[in-house]
């Protein structure tokens, strides 16, 4: 199928990546084009290629046991912006050998109504032949400036590949909190019910009031009807992870089996030099800036003119209008060039060139002062996402849970009142989701990070 191509392309990317950015090489492309059209089926052979491969890789299948990495698969094989890019990539490489190419020859006929004397005969039909040469140095340079389009539109498609998996990487994120959210506020409710049911036993022998019991019945109905919030929750949320793989909005989705957390080791200033190295759109405006720095020298070229090489050929007719066997058919030889003359125009067009190539300078200086900004937010949000999950973990949530131990142990033997028991697993209750929501959100920051340097980042678990 031809999505699968998206696949390939995506898992290829960081490869060429590093290739991409010494210099353009056309073979390395179409090496890469060829290794895509690996994933082409028979029905591709109007893309040359005839037959399908014996063997393929197995479509990635979202189920029961299925990992972050089988999400980010399905999404490169079923995106269509991703595929949408790399057409446009495949397209702006199509256009270096046509640029580069000279100008198509032009053949000319001519008949005289009125035969041209000559000394020797009359002349009724001329033939011509012309080929126009761009002035030294043209065509080059129009390659070079579709060549650095080319990688342009490259760089281009892997943002869309790391937005694309960012996209993945949150919705998948969210979707597993609201798994772990539903299933504490289940643990809760449950023991909500074991402590209800000690309320009303103390309260059917007298040993406690009848307020407790309608404290516990006020808690239980407070919970149950969060937990139904998140019940419905799961369906706009499911939703929105199908959006990014391109799946109806309905489509069964299995609750996320766990979700990587690993622990990165990196600084501020080894991001920075990253994002400013790998970030697809920093490479893609570099590749811009030297296809407008190319683009000042091909301006400059039109003071110089184009020359047109040809040759005509006449051919000689009898009294009775035939060809004439007995006369020589003259051939000539021309040169012709345009002349430049109108040098405001071109001055105009070089000046209009270096102003486009500043442009392209100044957006990549605004890009690099947004990117900074972005990563040094992300990266703080991820830091305060690890340091609130050690705290929670570590601290906050085993003390919540000695309290409410202490509470229950308490309040059974009669020496603590129903409301220290409900506190103590308020405190729990929202130190177990402020967990969970950490672990989201440092997820989500890390994917974040890995999207603005444009490359994996280095993690030890």
């Amino acid at each position: 199928m031809r999505r699968r191509s998206c696949l390939a392309l995506s898992l290829a990317a960081g490869l060429l990546l590093a290739g991409c950015a010494e210099g353009f090489d056309e073979n390395a492309y179409e090496r890469f084009a060829a290794e895509r059209d690996y994933f082409a089926d028979a029905s591709s052979a109007s893309r040359g290629v005839t037959t399908a491969p014996a063997t393929q890789p197995a479509e990635p299948q979202l189920g029961e046991t299925s990992q972050l990495r089988d999400y980010l698969a399905y999404a490169a094989l079923h995106s269509p912006e991703l595929e949408s890019a790399f057409s446009a990539w495949k397209a702006a490489l199509e256009r270096i050998p046509q640029v580069k190419a000279l100008p198509d020859p032009r053949f000319s006929y001519k008949y005289y109504v009125v035969e041209v004397m000559m000394r020797d005969g009359d002349m009724r039909h001329m033939l011509a032949l012309s080929q126009e040469f761009p002035w030294p140095g043209k065509l080059e340079l129009r390659g070079k400036v579709a060549a650095a389009e080319a990688q342009g539109a490259f760089h281009r498609f892997e943002a869309v590949r790391l937005k694309l998996f960012h996209l993945v990487q949150r919705a998948y994120a969210e979707y597993y909190y609201l798994r772990q959210a539903t299933r504490i506020t289940e643990q809760n409710i449950e023991l909500l019910n074991q402590i209800e049911s000690l309320a009303r036993r103390r309260y059917t022998v007298g040993a406690d009031s009848h307020p407790d019991v309608i404290r516990a019945q006020v808690e239980q109905g407070k919970l149950a009807d969060r937990l139904r919030t998140l019940q419905k929750l799961r369906a706009p949320l499911a939703a929105r992870l199908n959006a990014a793989l391109n799946r109806p909005a309905n489509a069964p989705l299995p609750w996320p089996r766990e979700l990587p957390q690993p622990q990165s080791d990196f600084s501020d200033e080894q991001l920075l030099v990253w994002a400013a190295q790998a970030n697809p759109e920093v490479r893609a405006m570099d590749r811009e800036i030297a296809a407008r720095r190319h683009g000042i020298d091909l301006a400059g070229k039109d003071y110089y003119p184009d020359i047109m090489l040809g040759v005509e050929y006449g051919v000689m007719v009898d009294a009775a209008g035939m060809p004439s066997r007995d006369m020589e058919d003259p051939v000539a030889v021309m040169v012709s060039m345009n002349i430049p003359i109108w040098w405001d125009k071109i001055s105009a067009g070089v000046r209009e060139a270096r102003w486009r190539h500043l442009k392209a300078v100044s957006d990549k200086v605004a890009l690099l002062n947004n990117l900074s900004a972005d990563v040094e937010m992300a990266l703080f949000e991820f830091q305060d996402a690890g340091r609130k999950i050690n705290l929670y973990r570590d601290t906050l949530i085993p003390k919540a849970e000695q309290a409410l131990q202490a509470a229950q142990t308490a309040y059974a033997a009669g020496k603590a009142n129903f409301q220290d028991y409900l506190d103590a697993q308020r405190v729990l209750l929202e130190f177990q989701l402020s967990f969970e929501r950490s672990q989201a959100d440092r997820a989500q920051r890390l994917a974040e990070l890995e999207m603005l340097v444009g490359k994996a980042l280095p993690t030890s678990k």
